[in-house]
């Protein structure tokens, strides 16, 4: 199975692993599973980071790589087909996370299933994992 990490999966698998449920952190440990982590996730993380909304170990120029060689994250850049689908998700929605809308979009597009906490993010017409407890 191919998975497209959300953000807060991300950080959470590295740093918080208690917060994702049972479900995401078997689907997570499987040998099988494709884990991949979106340039826009790693975008939204250098912005948090640089805004103090978010305090990581390290810069996230060296955290991220070593996170993501640590667990076999494989990057995916932002295409001009995944900014493309973007045009066929719903406009009409209170959910207008640019970030999201990428993941949301790159997950539909790369035929990936979306690990998410997110519950606007399950609103949208693609495939997802929820890996929250609640």
């Amino acid at each position: 199975m191919r998975y497209l990490l959300d953000t807060s999966i991300f950080l959470w698998m590295v740093a918080q692993p208690e917060n994702l449920n049972v479900r995401a952190r078997n689907a997570l440990a499987k040998s099988e599973s494709e884990l991949y982590l979106s340039a826009a996730s790693c975008w939204e993380i250098v912005i948090k980071t640089a805004l103090g909304r978010l305090q990581l170990e390290s810069p996230p120029a060296q955290y991220i790589p070593r996170w993501q060689a640590a667990y076999g994250i494989r990057p995916l850049g932002i295409s001009q087909i995944h900014a493309l689908e973007l045009d066929q998700l719903p406009a009409k929605t209170d959910h207008k996370d640019p970030f999201d809308r990428m993941l949301v979009a790159q997950a539909r597009s790369e035929d990936m299933v979306l690990l998410t906490s997110d519950r606007a993010v399950i609103k949208y017409p693609v495939e997802t994992l929820w890996c929250g407890k609640g």
